[in-house]
């Protein structure tokens, strides 16, 4: 470090508490009762047990007993010494902590207790400010869903009971002044639920010094990271697979009540028990959830609509007149060949290809397209209200038009905070504090804090982009090769003797090169997450927020890149660029793909599919199998290092043997790809939420069963929204306007089609004759025979007249397109406010309310001599509703 603060090298006391005010109703003492009270340590036998504390936290490390000298025996002891400091530290913050080994001739694992006392958990609390429930109210829970059926009178198989669901409260920030008006206040093992003791356990363990502070010897995050501690998890509520017996006398745990209702197979067509996840993994686990049920509901309406204008399609092509010229003309149109070596060919051959072409390309694709504009943007514009119903319900909201500076005490209503708070700096992250090179003010705190300059981090930041730019060319040049294998496949195909073989030459070039691109696409986003990784680290973002939206922004544009890169080739550049007979274009002495005689639709409804529904099956057996593998062999090193100790492990040994929680990341990121699947080229393939939907519902079991089963718990996270994905998801939403606009106009037969029934015939024949042009003769006098290949050109290879009037009909198509959904999606934003009025009126009354409680409420803790004194009943002296 450049700077240091004069004073105090090192300073383990973390709890600086006052002396409790005359009243207050909450007396925890000082730093050095809280001291006292962490050494009275808790004994094997009881922990857990009704009279002590329970385990709130619990940290491992492993121990190699069979080469105490070794290479590494220096950095064996500084990690000792640093355990030693951190745990010493955390026994003088008040924290009782108790010790369990388990060992055999090799191995010892060390299993560490955490508990907090009644006066860590008030400070902590007070610290944090957490909001605890003032009064309990019903249960607000809803869904349209039910109270349509419910309305009809139709019996609504998706609901079912599920015990134990949570109150609800008005709730505000702990105050232990006013610890008194808190509901359960007068029970210390149950005032703190399981949730709120593991957020103040984790601020506990995330700010405790094991060294110098400046240096970045602070925190669980760096220990771990550097080997000290192998893990650092809250406990599960016990087994998720419930024991008949117990479960009759005893009841169900949470785990074991999120298992049978939630994580379980049998209950896809089941609502989410949302209230149930939100109190045991917390908002932010239990928003993505919401939205990921959110979202897949949604996607049954278009997965209707899609499928039946699929099934439209398939009543089309045996009644669409072109697609009949095509398969009953015989030898009337003889085709140009397909590459220099290739012999001249018959249109009727590609009569299947037609016929799978008018599938995806027809005047219902016009209509779907706009049907998913319009329902992206009544998606994102419902999940505003449904999140906002859910942060108040869920005591996380913020809204920023209510802010009340004159009330001394925050009082809040299902999350609204009423009083403006100062100002949160987010501390910095561990890895940041440790190789920071230098610290500086914090205008904010008055401390010295770690700092990076803000040039140094822009430089790193333009170099990671170029970085960026490069792994986006890699991801250019693999679809350059997938584009050249495509075409030198189809020729060697077409030559095949076999007439099958040689017909189908360009669909099984196609398809073959489908899916060497997923498995390139996938190669590359596993190289590409671990890259942006380490590129962001070196980026050195001060706070974790920083952090993470510099690598999702980082791995979603190149995931966009690397997994539309190929779809959008076919969609906009494939058989633009061909030529004509005598002229045609070539890439690295490699003739341009032309469009099969279907068009370029059918391929790349195929590509999405491929990329789609392949990726899909793929991380579904990633998601069962590997978990599965990874959570067998921890079991397997586990038990070979504990064997003969035991056949039932403890609590903390079962925990431990889980897979740690890997976060939400790659869950949004799957999602938000096929969102983009999904709106951005639903054009060319209706059934793409269709195949989104079914994976939906596997997902969300197989994301919980991961949650309930297979993980360690993590900590409960607050969480207002979720974040950076809905802009994302917006900016999606705009993007598949633009892109369904110009797939229609240029991608599509269905503006050629309506320009001929204008000008030539309504019925549409002759439509097959007037979009293909004659081979110029230059071509024929060398080959001696006349071809046709589709284009609009004159017989020199020069455009026709009717290409540059379709072109200006396409470029106005494109410009009414995107402006008539952008204004309906504007007037729909308009139409539905983000915030229901519901939600809204009763925020206001809650403000209203504590005003109005205000000056009560002063003049009653100045008259109030005795701390026995209760609160008034009143509705007005909380400043809650009735």
């Amino acid at each position: 470090m450049l700077r240091r603060q004069a004073g105090q090298e090192d300073s383990v006391v973390l709890i600086d508490m006052a002396s409790p005010e005359a009243g207050n109703g909450c007396s925890y003492g000082s730093t050095a009762q809280a001291s006292e009270a962490g050494k009275q340590q808790v004994s094997p036998s009881r922990v857990g047990s009704s009279a002590k504390p329970p385990i709130d936290f619990v940290l491992v490390w492993e121990e190699d007993l069979r080469n105490q000298e070794n290479p590494t025996q220096d950095k064996t002891d500084t990690h000792e010494v640093w355990r030693e400091t951190f745990l010493e530290n955390l026994h003088v913050a008040g924290l009782k902590i108790d010790q369990h080994d388990v060992q055999d001739e090799a191995t010892a694992v060390h299993y560490i207790f955490l508990s907090a006392s009644w006066a860590v958990l008030c400070y902590y609390a007070e610290d944090l400010r957490l909001k605890l429930p003032l009064q309990e109210l019903p249960n607000q829970a809803s869904n349209w869903s039910a109270t349509l059926l419910e309305w009809l009178g139709i019996p609504n198989i998706l609901l079912e009971h599920v015990p134990d669901t949570p109150p609800e409260y008005y709730s505000c920030q702990f105050k232990a002044s006013k610890l008194q008006w808190f509901l359960g206040s007068d029970n210390q093992d149950t005032f703190f639920t399981s949730t709120k003791r593991h957020q103040i356990l984790f601020e506990i363990l995330a700010k405790t010094p094991y060294g110098h502070e400046k240096k970045g010897l602070f925190g669980i995050d760096q220990l771990l990271a550097e080997g000290v501690f192998s893990a650092a998890f809250p406990l599960h509520d016990g087994p998720f697979a419930a024991v008949p017996e117990s479960s009759q006398v005893l009841g169900l745990n949470q785990r074991q009540v999120l298992f049978q209702h939630w994580a379980r197979w049998g209950k896809w067509s089941k609502y989410q028990p949302l209230d149930h996840v939100r109190r045991y993994f917390g908002e932010k686990v239990a928003l993505y959830f919401a939205w990921l049920g959110f979202y897949t509901g949604w996607l049954l309406p278009a997965a209707v609509v899609g499928t039946v204008v699929f099934l439209v399609g398939c009543f089309l092509v045996f009644s669409d007149i072109p697609t009949q010229e095509l398969c009953h003309s015989s030898d009337s149109f003889n085709m140009c060949p397909l590459c220099p070596d290739c012999s001249f060919w018959l249109l009727s051959s590609a009569c299947t290809l037609a016929q799978a072409g008018r599938l995806f390309d027809h005047g219902g694709t016009v209509f779907f397209s706009l049907f998913m504009a319009l329902w992206a943007v009544l998606l994102l514009e419902y999940w505003k209200r449904k999140n906002a119903t859910l942060a108040y319900r869920w005591d996380c909201s913020d809204y920023e038009d209510i802010e009340v500076s004159e009330l001394g005490w925050t009082a809040s209503g299902k999350g609204h905070t009423l009083l403006s708070m100062a100002p949160f700096q987010e501390r910095p992250r561990p890895q940041f504090a440790a190789t920071a090179p230098m610290t500086a003010l914090n205008p904010i705190t008055g401390e010295d804090e770690p700092y990076f300059p803000e040039k140094n981090r822009v430089r790193r930041m333009l170099a990671g982009s170029v970085v960026l730019l490069m792994m986006m060319a890699v991801v250019i040049m693999c679809v350059v090769s997938i584009i050249l294998y495509r075409a030198v496949m189809a020729v060697i195909v077409s030559k095949s003797n076999n007439a099958f073989l040689s017909a189908w030459a360009s669909r099984i070039a196609s398809l073959t090169g489908s899916v060497v691109n997923l498995v390139f696409i996938l190669i590359l986003s596993k190289v590409y997450v671990a890259l942006a990784q380490v590129l962001t680290r070196w980026e050195m973002h001060r706070t974790q927020t920083a952090f993470e939206d510099a690598f999702t922004f980082k791995v979603f544009i190149f995931q966009f890149v690397n997994f539309y890169a190929s779809p959008v080739y076919i969609a906009f550049f494939k058989g633009r660029f061909v030529g004509y007979p005598g002229n045609y274009h070539t890439l690295f002495g490699v003739r341009n793909e032309e469009c099969p005689a279907g068009g370029c639709l059918s391929e790349l409804a195929q590509e999405l599919l491929v990329i789609m529904v392949g990726k899909q099956i793929i991380n579904n057996v990633q998601e069962v199998l590997v978990p599965k593998l990874k959570g067998c062999w921890q079991r397997l090193y586990s038990r070979r290092k504990k064997a003969g100790m035991g056949t039932h492990p403890a609590p903390w040994e079962a925990d431990y043997e889980l897979l740690p929680c890997e976060g939400l990341f790659h869950e949004y990121l799957e999602m938000v790809l096929q969102f983009g699947f999904v709106t951005i080229f639903v054009a060319a393939c209706p059934l793409a939420p269709l195949f989104a939907l079914l994976n939906n519902w596997v997902e969300i079991r197989l994301d919980a069963r991961k949650f309930v089963c297979e993980y360690r718990r993590p900590v409960a996270e607050r969480a207002q929204d979720i974040g950076i994905w809905f802009h994302i998801l917006a900016g999606l939403t705009h993007l598949a306007v633009i892109s369904n606009a110009f797939l229609l106009a240029f991608s599509s037969d269905f503006l050629p089609r309506v320009y001929y029934s204008w000008t030539h015939a309504p019925d549409l024949r002759g439509f097959l004759n007037f979009t293909l042009a004659r081979a110029p003769p230059t071509f024929t006098s060398i080959h001696n025979r006349t071809c046709r290949y589709r284009a609009f050109r004159d017989d020199d290879g020069h455009y026709s007249p009717t290409y540059w009037t379709l072109l200006a009909i396409r470029l106005a198509f494109v410009i009414v397109f995107e402006h008539v959904v952008f204004s309906v999606g504007r007037f729909l934003d308009l139409l539905v406010p983000d915030i229901p009025e519901s939600v809204e009126i009763k925020v206001k009354r809650e403000y209203y309310l504590a005003k109005q409680a205000l000056a009560e409420n002063e003049a009653l803790l100045g008259a109030t001599a005795s701390k026995d004194d209760q609160p008034p009943s009143s509705e007005l002296s909380l400043g809650l509703p009735a």
